[in-house]
């Protein structure tokens, strides 16, 4: 599990050995670490990951083609109807960052055939000018159901761009550092879940699901999943939350009605926020707003059903 330190004597950015593997320290954790070349090769796989990675947290047909960017352009540029013209938008921005992406790979293929390109080169101004016109219209596009309504989506649309304008090191400095902020909120959540329900005969069972869950939710949320190590870390996470929805409350049928419905709002609670953790899992990127929200549901509840729970 991602070990959590004291953050006063270690600098953002060491990389250690801890528990026999590299790992680099951000925020209050240590976190898995992967060597980053500071080629163009690599940044252009890094911007293939993100770019898969943020057209599976959003909506569904605006994977646009490259080949179709000036007739979704023009289409867009004529439509009146503003609903209509959103999703023009939204499909503009997609198929600027496929056009991008292409171009990089078409500019790596050269480089690799032993053709240097310039940094003044029209072809990575053109692929620059792109990535900044899918960020621009991504501000139009609505995330899937994965994600916390649309918290986390700019971020993440953000991310091929800023992966072409940054060096290597300096966007995944970024990338750690979003990682730990991720984490943190999933062990808030997890903490308090734990922390109300722990001593709660209807639902004390569903602690160590609740603990397995966030600690596999970050081993997931700091593992490439390109990482062999997803065959084990990956169906852990997954099992832990299909156990989480799952689950029933510890409750004899014969009980009054009202202690089962304190008990399905008690598992209610746990599976929204288990919801959460995994829309963090999925988008590894903080959600302080909808984790604020979460948190301060969990102390109404405290407060409207606590003394009830322990009984």
């Amino acid at each position: 599990m991602p070990p959590r330190t004291t953050p006063e004597s270690i600098a953002n950015g060491t990389v250690r050995m801890v528990d026999g593997e590299e790992r680099v320290y951000y925020d209050g954790y240590w976190i898995r670490y992967y060597e980053s070349p500071e080629t163009l090769s690599y940044k252009k796989q890094l911007i293939d990951l993100l770019t898969r990675r943020v057209f599976h947290h959003t909506e569904p047909g605006i994977n646009t083609p490259s080949d179709r960017l000036e007739e979704v352009r023009a289409a867009y540029e004529v439509e009146n109807d503003p609903y209509r013209k959103r999703v023009l938008a939204a499909m503009l921005a997609g198929a600027l960052l496929n056009r991008g992406s292409e171009i990089l790979t078409h500019i790596v293929e050269l480089e690799e055939k032993g053709v240097d390109v310039s940094p003044e080169s029209g072809l990575l101004k053109k692929c620059g000018s792109c990535f900044m016109g899918a960020l621009e219209y991504g501000k139009y596009i609505h995330p899937n159901m994965g994600l916390e309504g649309l918290e986390g989506l700019e971020e993440l649309w953000g991310e091929p761009f800023k992966a072409f304008s940054m060096p290597v090191k300096q966007f995944l400095e970024s990338r750690y550092i979003k990682i730990a902020q991720t984490m943190r909120e999933i062990d808030s959540i997890t903490d308090k879940l734990c922390s109300i329900f722990k001593k709660t005969p209807l639902l004390s069972h569903l602690v160590p699901t609740i603990k397995e869950l966030g600690a596999s939710a970050k081993l997931a949320t700091e593992t490439m999943r390109s990482d062999p190590r997803m065959i084990e870390i990956w169906p852990r996470f997954v099992g832990a939350s299909d156990k989480t929805f799952a689950a029933k409350i510890n409750i004899p049928n014969e009980s009054a009605k009202k202690l089962h419905a304190l008990g399905q709002r008690g598992l209610k609670l746990i599976q929204d926020g288990s919801t959460l953790i995994i829309s963090h899992t999925y988008s590894r990127v903080p959600m302080p707003n909808s984790t604020r929200d979460f948190l301060q549901r969990c102390d109404n509840f405290m407060v409207k059903y606590g003394s009830q729970l322990c009984k």
